[in-house]
């Protein structure tokens, strides 16, 4: 029984210019924390992701947004979790300072992560595991598909999952071999070109093949030379992604992605304004086979199936800690599936839930296995901070989603 929640703010000062991009130049990485604290001292964890200030603001979201969860069973909610995601989605006051973006879906991510963590805690089982040895039809039973009706009705859904069932074997292979990985913290925006070259050999040296540069510059001509700059360091065979963080128009993305050609970005990552789907439609005809890769700033998965339904994107970086929650993130990712897209989540510092959810796009999904972002900066918050050795995620294996903060 779910018999209290507390909420706290938890920020982090980064140093050095570390997490800066093109338009967040000062961020500080934070956690909106949802506690659900369970008879018999079991407690569930859920993060959302911001970069400080307002960071008490989705608190209180979470505060007046959680409380129809006291007084319930764990099992109980988990059983019914779809609908339950929509009533908190659709509470009649919030739902105006919305609806389903912002501070308030934040706070549904916080709220709907901690009641994944408590249910797996309960089990005594890690997230991914919990989610494998679910039934099809429990698993549908925690997503909420509404809206989505004229391109994954239900029935469609639980079709998908069933339908991979019998290949889901010859995917296991993935739980001993770790998931591989991508380094971020390479190329900072205020990393000097000196800073990021080094931090690029280190990366290829620790076992990255991937690394990622931001880019956005109101200098065009200081993108391009640090693009060049990387691809000269990492080599012909590493993959490296160019991130915009949304500053480009699309007629300075167009003239970019030509200049860029011949650095072959594996992607160019939110290269327009997050809402902008005809501008991304746009580009990615344009710029093929150069892709596009969107999703940070993508709130929700009606925004997400019509990225999808209009070809914008080939990568789709959906964030359990930016929309609603692991309950989100597993529809949007079928949603993917379908449509033969590949899923890559956007991180921020939260490869710790992302390492258990990417196991399950793969094995239950059967989503191709490319790598997981990986940025080290808040490892020493974690109790159980993700294991990354020579460029792959080991899987977890303590019971939770590895949420628990010191």
């Amino acid at each position: 029984m779910i018999s209290k929640i507390t909420v706290s703010d938890r920020r982090f000062p980064l140093e050095d210019g570390a997490g800066a991009d093109s338009i967040h130049t000062q961020p500080v990485y934070a956690y909106a924390v949802c506690e659900l604290h369970a008879d018999g001292g079991t407690t569930g964890i859920g993060l959302a992701f911001t970069l400080g200030l307002g960071n008490d603001l989705v608190c209180r979201a979470i505060t007046d947004l959680s409380k129809p969860l006291v007084g319930r069973d764990i099992e109980s909610v988990m059983a019914d979790f779809g609908n339950i995601f929509r009533s908190i989605a659709d509470n009649q006051y919030y739902r105006w300072l919305g609806p389903h973006k912002g501070i308030v879906h934040l706070a549904l991510a916080a709220i709907s992560n901690a009641c994944f963590d408590l249910w797996a805690k309960h089990r005594g089982l890690p997230l991914w595991r919990l989610l494998l040895d679910l039934s099809p039809e429990a698993l549908l039973a925690t997503l909420d598909l509404s809206n989505l009706e004229n391109v994954l009705p239900p029935d469609e859904a639980l079709a998908l999952i069933k339908t991979e069932l019998p290949h889901r074997n010859s995917r296991l292979a993935v739980l001993d071999t770790g998931y591989p990985g991508y380094d971020t913290s390479v190329g900072w925006f205020n990393y000097d070109d000196e800073t990021i070259r080094s931090n690029a050999k280190r990366a290829i040296d620790q076992g990255f093949d991937a690394v990622k540069l931001k880019v956005g510059s109101r200098d065009i001509e200081r993108d391009i030379r640090r693009a060049y700059l990387i691809r000269e360091t990492v080599g012909d065979q590493a993959r490296i992604m160019l991130d915009v963080n949304q500053q480009w128009s699309l007629p300075t993305a167009l003239l970019m992605c030509q200049k860029l050609k011949a650095m072959k970005p594996y992607w160019i990552e939110e290269p327009l304004h997050p809402d902008d789907v005809l501008g991304h439609q746009t580009l990615a005809r344009a710029i093929y086979p150069i892709h596009v890769a969107l999703g940070e700033h993508v709130p929700n998965r009606i925004l997400f199936k019509n990225f999808i339904q209009a070809g914008a994107a080939t990568f789709i970086q959906v964030d359990c800690t930016r929309v609603g929650g692991i309950s989100e993130f597993l529809t949007i990712s079928l949603l993917a599936r379908k449509y033969g897209l590949k899923v890559v989540p956007h991180v921020g510092d939260m490869g710790q839930i992302h390492q258990h959810l990417v196991l399950v796009n793969h094995i239950a999904f059967g989503l191709v296995k490319i790598f997981l972002e990986y940025i080290p900066h808040l490892r020493e918050h974690f109790v159980h901070p993700a294991k990354v050795e020579s460029g792959v995620y080991h899987t977890p294996q303590e019971p939770g989603s590895s949420s628990d903060l010191n």
